[in-house]
């Protein structure tokens, strides 16, 4: 495994790459990887020649009340996870190098970013999007991989590639889970003992949302009351929001119908941590 931290450099190492007719698997992280990012790793393995793994803790996504700076970071265990992995290019730029001056133009979010986590992060996703077009650029891959966890970035990014014309496939994988089902992240290490043993229950509420609905539920708030009552009555963290929309859309529903998305977000002691489960309703 080669690690890369120049633009200039990781350029020319996949031109040389694609010349060969090779596809490039990409997957971007801010590190700290955990077996959510594995699985990522995993697949792009077994679906292209080469695999392209990016640690950048994007400054332009982070809020200014938010974790930048607390973000965890252990980059020699995370060369260590890469190479077990057996990624061929680890792509670890410093910020001065992906973000050299002010930037002349700037990637804009129109749609579905007023919802979910968007709505309490203004800017996020511009951040995300602008790092993101960056990275494909650098990158030029093939296949990028992103997990279901963060779905509202999966449904921004599906549509920079469609809006864009960029000629990536977009692989969106399944949220990867601990034994008691709570969402694997690297914020998890941040909470408390006794949220720990309590953060399950999270995934909890949303399989008895799911349970409701094969049952015949068809109301969208009585699904959201029956989340926010399990969480309240299970857990000592504080809702940050509990929302059902289509997807990938992310418009609000009358009645639930079609391909929807039922996330929430919960905030702990020092952290906050978000879930969710799409699901087609015939």
């Amino acid at each position: 495994m080669k690690v890369v931290t120049t633009i200039k450099d990781m350029q020319a190492l996949i031109l040389k790459q694609k010349s060969q007719g090779k596809s490039i698997g990409f997957v971007p992280t801010m590190g700290f990887l955990h077996e959510g990012h594995l699985t990522l790793l995993n697949r792009a393995r077994k679906e292209n020649d080469i695999v392209v793994l990016s640690i950048f803790v994007n400054p332009l996504q982070f809020g200014p009340k938010e974790d930048y700076a607390e973000y965890p970071r252990d980059f020699e265990r995370d060369r260590a996870l890469a190479e077990s992995e057996m990624v061929d290019f680890l792509f670890y730029p410093s910020v001065e190098e992906m973000y050299p001056t002010s930037p002349s133009v700037k990637v804009t979010v129109q749609e579905r970013t007023d919802v979910l986590c968007g709505s309490s992060r203004p800017g996020h996703f511009d951040g995300v999007a602008t790092v993101i077009t960056k990275f494909f650029n650098i990158i030029m891959p093939t296949r990028a991989y992103f997990g279901k966890k963060d779905a509202q970035q999966v449904a921004v990014i599906e549509g920079l590639i469609s809006d864009f014309n960029i000629p990536v496939n977009l692989v969106a994988v399944d949220i990867v889970r601990e034994n008691d089902g709570l969402a694997k992240s690297s914020r998890n290490v941040n909470l408390l003992p006794t949220e720990r043993k309590e953060a399950p229950v999270l995934y909890q509420s949303l399989q008895a949302a799911n349970a409701a609905i094969d049952k015949g539920e068809r109301d969208p708030i009585k699904i959201i009351d029956m989340i926010r009552e399990v969480i309240g009555n299970e857990s000592s963290g504080v809702i940050d929001y509990v929302q059902i929309y289509s997807y990938p859309q992310l418009k609000p529903l009358e009645k639930l119908e079609g391909t929807i998305i039922i996330a929430l977000a919960v905030k702990f002691t020092k952290v906050r941590l978000i879930d969710n489960i799409i699901t087609k309703i015939d």
